[in-house]
């Protein structure tokens, strides 16, 4: 049933990604041209027809989107090469698909759409439907598929897989156990040399990482049983928390996390943030949600931690989600104005029953990975969220250090390691097959 709330928070410009918005106006001219109301009386001869048509229609659709992007990487590799003439004359360069969706981000591989539509259109009837449109989840899914064909089939081979914690590597407040289907499709990763990032939000200072370990219990145990794997491919687990603030990674000798300083891994960027700036970004952080929590007299607790500052639900009670999203923008737009939001990178989110402001973000939470790993670069990493929609989701700013699948839960997450081993399996085969 459609509840007035999914109608009113479907049209809300900040929960709305406009790269995908886009792509689904233009699959919809299709859909309308061949819908047929009375496709379930006319019989399948009339049905497989229009079928046959709009499948290619939208297929040829996706091609199209496949070269505008093409041709994106192409001139963001020239407007690199003449960025001095162009500030000179005035004239800064702007792709195509630039000028038809503004907030379309950077695509550090090409992506394969219309192979990756066939893909999904056999596992969702996409061109069969009659009735309902292709939707939102159609062609995320779809730009799933394709940034995982390519990364797979790629000479530069993926090196890195990073994933959010709620929602996505397991369900909201919950642990990764020790039956977790997802354990077999990680242990397969780095069985391939392809190290693995956990990126949370979760920030817990104690550089015991005891509560890190009881909440990845599962895969922390089956990667030091593990017989199959090298101790360098058991160390290519890593855990980095607080978006990007506290990191850990596997220990063959203790058999779990041990922590790593600071200094081997912080990024230059973020080395030179002052103490002081830090906790005054949060004692302002601080200020706002109190502010919010006493006006709109929420059923909340406000919770000041070492890298982070947030509200909680009080104990039996709950926070709509409305109360959350205005939490969040009331609290990132007074952040981006102060004087320490200009120079200190901050991530302002809803959790889904509660709001955070954490110092850093899963940029700088992957880009650390990336160079503590071995300059490891965004065409060759992989990240894998929940919350991709613009404001107030805190995997959106990954977009900008990686290769992106955005998924709605573990069971999505579980499909696209498993599509991903696949793919690598089946690119390994043709690339290697012996020649007659």
């Amino acid at each position: 049933m459609t509840t007035k709330y999914r109608v009113e928070y479907a049209l809300k410009s900040h929960r709305r990604d406009g790269f995908i918005e886009w792509i689904k106006g233009l699959l919809a001219v299709p859909f309308v041209l061949h819908s047929e109301p009375a496709a379930y009386i006319k019989g399948v001869e009339s049905w497989a027809e229009a079928t046959g048509i709009t499948r290619q229609q939208y297929a040829a659709i996706m091609s199209d989107i496949e070269q505008l992007i093409e041709d994106q990487r192409r001139d963001r590799i020239l407007a690199q090469i003449n960025e001095v003439e162009n500030e000179k004359n005035g004239t800064p360069h702007l792709a195509k698909i630039r000028h038809l969706v503004p907030s379309v981000g950077t695509f550090f591989t090409k992506l394969p759409l219309e192979k990756a539509f066939y893909a999904q259109d056999a596992k969702r009837a996409i061109s069969c439907r009659r009735l309902v449109s292709p939707s939102f989840n159609d062609v995320r899914l779809i730009l799933n598929t394709a940034q995982i064909m390519t990364l797979a089939s790629a000479e530069e081979s993926l090196k890195l897989v990073t994933l959010d914690g709620d929602v996505t590597l397991y369900e909201d407040g919950q642990s990764v156990t020790v039956d977790s289907p997802i354990i077999p499709a990680l242990l397969e990763l780095l069985k391939r040399d392809i190290a693995i990032g956990i990126v949370t939000a979760a920030g817990y200072a104690d550089t015991s990482g005891t509560r890190y370990k009881e909440r990845l219990e599962g895969i922390l145990l089956a990667v030091r049983d593990s017989t199959e794997l090298t101790p360098a491919q058991k160390r290519n687990l890593l855990v980095m928390g607080g978006e990007s603030n506290f990191l850990f990674r596997f220990s063959v000798d203790s058999g779990t996390l041990v922590y790593v300083d600071r200094e081997e891994w912080i990024l230059p960027e973020m080395a030179d943030w002052e103490e002081g700036d830090i906790q005054s970004l949060l004692d302002l952080a601080e200020e706002v949600i109190s502010s919010c929590q006493h006006v709109m007299n929420l059923n909340g607790e406000v919770v000041r931690k070492d890298r982070a500052v947030g509200i909680v639900p009080l104990l039996g009670k709950k926070m709509i989600r409305e109360d959350l999203e205005e939490v969040v923008l009331g609290t990132q737009r007074r952040l981006e104005f102060s004087e320490y939001g200009r120079k200190i990178n901050f991530c302002a989110f809803n959790g889904g029953s509660d709001v955070w402001v954490d110092i850093g973000d899963k940029r700088l939470g992957v880009k650390a990975l990336q160079r503590y790993l071995g300059q490891i670069s965004g065409r060759q990493t992989l990240h894998v969220g929940d919350q991709f929609a613009s404001i107030g989701a805190n995997d959106f700013k990954a977009r900008l250090a990686a290769c992106t699948v955005w998924v709605a839960d573990p069971s999505e997450t579980l499909d696209a390691l498993q599509e991903l081993c696949g793919y690598i399996d089946k690119y390994a085969t043709k690339r290697f097959k012996p020649q007659a």
